[in-house]
């Protein structure tokens, strides 16, 4: 089977999985409308993911190029066992919090000293979370989308991933904010909440907007990650500070 497979036929294979499960959905997708895609026969598509769990399991693991593709010599991908897809998506998660901007701000026992600093601490933070989510965001995207018939994954991304960035994010407003270093436009957990999502939606959803940004003329990343940063510090500058 290894010596018949095209090169990159797997990497078509993983693409077009992402794109029919985050257009139907878990439940809905079936093998054959991956292999409709390809202009493949479902049952060649067989001979990479034994099942639609193990095709599902690979869109998530390789979307997004952080993992080197298995070797064809170990196709068709088996399904994942019980709980390993969520314990996967949550490592992949947990892994990013250490070296989170927001993360080292929060441990950091010296506050800023002026709303200038905190403005620019901010600004890194939105940076940075922009970029992590982007670097992730064919599997955060997967699991958002089919979350409400995967159960286990959506506790995965609503606890450990976009709930536990609001609560940190919520924690980081609320103390430069008793500093008197920022001055929220509203409550601290709908700000928090706000920031979170704006962020989310830009670095992982637009992507898979049916319409997006496609001009010549259209930002890159830096671009939009720096727009979203001087936006929501702008709105939390405090008076006097603007």
């Amino acid at each position: 089977m290894a010596r018949s497979i095209p090169p990159g036929r797997l990497a078509a294979v993983i693409d077009a999985a992402v794109g029919v499960f985050v257009a139907h959905g878990y439940r809905r997708t079936q093998m054959q409308d991956v292999a409709d895609v390809l202009g493949l026969a479902k049952g060649t598509l067989y001979g990479y993911a034994a099942t639609k769990e193990a095709l599902f399991a690979a869109a998530i693991r390789y979307g997004d190029g952080l993992e080197p593709l298995p070797d064809t010599k170990n196709l068709p991908l088996p399904a994942p066992a019980t709980g390993a897809l969520a314990a996967l998506v949550a490592e992949r998660l947990a892994a990013e919090v250490p070296d989170l901007a927001l993360t080292k701000a929060l441990a950091r026992k010296r506050l800023p000293r002026t709303p200038g600093e905190t403005e620019g601490e901010l600004s890194g933070i939105v940076t940075d979370l922009y970029a992590r989510l982007g670097r992730n965001r064919v599997a955060i995207k997967l699991v958002d989308r089919c979350a409400p018939e995967l159960p286990e994954l959506g506790r995965v991304w609503s606890d450990t991933g976009r709930g536990a960035q609001m609560s940190g994010m919520q924690a980081y407003l609320d103390s430069r904010q008793r500093a008197g270093l920022l001055a929220l436009p509203g409550p601290a957990e709908i700000v928090a909440r706000t920031t979170v999502e704006i962020c989310v939606l830009w670095a992982v959803h637009c992507r898979f907007d049916p319409a997006p940004l496609a001009s010549p003329s259209s930002p890159d990343e830096a671009s939009i990650a720096a727009t979203l940063a001087a936006m929501i510090t702008r709105s939390m500058t405090p008076p006097g500070d603007a």
